[in-house]
């Protein structure tokens, strides 16, 4: 599933730079997510560099967007045609 940010976000832009995808852009007032672009960053990472970088843990999984890790890789080729993904990333 894709991640979203939450209210509780403080408009660091920690996770922005974080996201090979382009997925995360600046709000009004709090980032935001588009989950189209959102892979979890399966193909780029192990795990959701956003969530792990963001310092007050606004950045969690929108159960809106359900999709399995073969979904989500193919989301991330979609993103980065003719790329390999990095291992253990999916």
């Amino acid at each position: 599933m894709a991640y979203k940010i939450t209210e509780e976000c403080i408009s660091c832009g920690a996770c922005e730079s974080e996201c090979l995808n382009v997925a995360i852009s600046e709000g009004e007032t709090i980032y935001k997510i588009d989950p189209a672009k959102c892979s979890e960053c399966v193909g780029s990472f192990a795990s959701s560099r956003c969530a792990e970088v963001c310092p007050v843990d606004a950045c969690v999984p929108d159960e809106a967007y359900t999709e399995s890790k073969a979904q989500l890789l193919e989301k991330w080729k979609k993103i980065h045609p003719g790329q390999t993904p990095a291992e253990g990333t999916y």
